[in-house]
């Protein structure tokens, strides 16, 4: 029989404000638990929340990114429901008047564009965490998170596969990091989803009963976890029985999902107005404000890459793919005019780098200023392509600047055409039958005079004087 998958994802988005949405206590992660916490996260009695203006202006934003629709009037909502690391047994989010309604966002399969749309995208505080593994037999909770704005995003269920779902999630990072909305690090929850999944005939117009697997914090874990409850639900129809309505959780070590509890219905959170909150009402000049200080999206950086910088279609794609690898070629071109060499550096030698130590170019020990250092090295020879390469992995290693590397080892390119004639001359007379060779037709052979003055000079010679000298010197 044949089936088609639908699923749809809610984005849980981790806004990038310096205090939480209905009090003033830090959102820095990392701090230690529970210091990150003040009266109104911890839900006591007579405390009154006020909201964070910032968190408004960042999901005003993303809905002018994604073209929806803005409501400059929003209210909250009280969703109850009772989980430990909730301490006021109810969580402040959007239900009836949400902040965004529609949009779409692009995702390319194979070099074609799909359009997702997006249902609706709201505004609601994020609750605790619950830690298992610390303290035998007992589970400890950590509030630091308690309050945390969240931008939850919707989609539609117009996503078909796992792939698809993954180039979702990977466009929606690209967008919140571009606007400043997020920092999207998945490792620190910043960015997570939960995928909602069924199956059904192909034709069926009906949609099948779906499982929603929560909280999957990585472009890996969304595939596997999605492609794993796929097969689960398909055995399970194809034996006659019926997928049940549940929340699930991705078990990363076993691969697969299990059940969490019985899928909620929105009656089940008794949801009403939220009554220590007046409706938010934003004005038409912050509207402005906000399409004012819009800030430049990876399409418009792409296409100034080239105008301005000559950078080829591929070259500025790959560049503005990424928001921290932008803004390190953006802040080394103060320092360097050599855009061309800086690219194919980025794309080629540092990229290569950052992908075996998986990590972003923000995570590691080079700075902007440092590499543009070493390409105006190159640029300028005193050092050979070579030899930064060899430059390059010592920055990597302990942060140090090319010049200080350079100075300590003495590897300045010799450009001394002199210093190269009297090298080139004696290969050339080490090495008679080579030279004879040469000139009786062996034209491969003048990559070996080229090697064995690279090894005289450590590497340090100047690749087009040796080039030239050795032409001169063997006709």
């Amino acid at each position: 029989m044949s089936w088609e998958t639908v699923i749809g994802l809610e984005t849980h988005v981790q806004l990038s404000t310096k205090t939480k949405l209905f009090s003033r206590a830090s959102t820095a992660f990392g701090a230690s638990p529970n210091t990150n916490v003040n009266l109104i996260d911890c839900g006591l009695p007579g405390v009154l929340p006020s909201v964070n203006k910032e968190a408004f202006y960042k999901a005003i934003r993303f809905g002018m990114a994604v073209g929806a629709q803005i409501n400059q009037t929003s209210i909250f909502d009280r969703k109850n429901y009772f989980y430990a690391d909730l301490p006021k047994g109810y969580q402040i989010t959007q239900m009836d008047l949400p902040i965004v309604i529609g949009g779409s966002i692009e995702i390319i399969i194979d070099e074609l564009t799909k359009t997702i749309n997006i249902t609706r995208a709201h505004l609601e505080e994020d609750a605790g965490k619950s830690i298992h593994d610390e303290f035998e037999g007992f589970s400890a909770i950590d509030l630091n998170r308690a309050g945390t704005p969240l931008l939850e995003i919707v989609s539609e269920p117009e996503i078909s596969n796992a792939k698809e779902a993954v180039a979702y999630m990977k466009a929606m990072h690209q967008l919140v990091t571009f606007l400043d909305v997020s920092d999207g690090n998945m490792a620190q929850g910043s960015l997570r989803c939960d995928a909602n999944v069924s199956i059904r005939k192909k034709g069926d117009k009906e949609l099948g009963t779906r499982t929603e697997i929560k909280n999957i914090n990585s472009f890996k874990f969304i595939e596997k976890a999605i492609n794993f409850e796929i097969k689960r639900q398909i055995k399970i129809l194809e034996n006659g029985e019926k997928v049940v309505q549940e929340t699930r959780l991705y078990d990363s070590s076993k691969d697969e999902t299990r059940p969490m509890r019985s899928k909620e219905f929105a009656n089940d959170y008794r949801y009403f107005p939220e009554p220590d909150l007046l409706p938010v009402i934003i004005s038409d000049e912050e509207i402005q404000k906000i399409r004012d200080e819009f800030p430049e999206l990876p399409k418009e950086k792409e296409i100034r890459y080239q105008q301005e910088y000559g950078l080829t279609a591929y070259d500025a794609q790959i560049i503005a793919s990424s928001k921290s690898m932008a803004d390190f070629f953006e802040t080394a071109l103060q320092k360097t005019k050599n855009y061309t060499l800086l690219s194919n550096w980025l794309i080629g030698e540092i990229s290569a780098y950052l992908n075996k130590q998986q990590i972003e170019i923000n995570e590691s020990k080079l700075s902007a200023d440092k590499v543009a250092m070493l390409i105006n090295r190159i640029d300028d020879q005193t050092i050979s392509g070579k030899i930064g390469k060899s430059i390059f992995e010592e920055m990597c290693t302990n942060g140090s600047s090319p010049d200080e590397i350079i100075k300590s080892k003495g590897l300045e390119q010799i450009s001394d055409d002199g210093a190269i004639e009297e090298i080139i001359l004696t290969v050339i007379n080490e090495n008679p039958t080579q030279v004879e060779a040469y000139l009786a037709g062996k034209d491969k052979l003048f990559g070996f005079f080229v090697g064995q003055v690279m090894k005289l000079t450590e590497g340090k010679a100047n690749p087009k004087a040796v080039n030239s000298i050795l032409k001169d010197k063997l006709k």
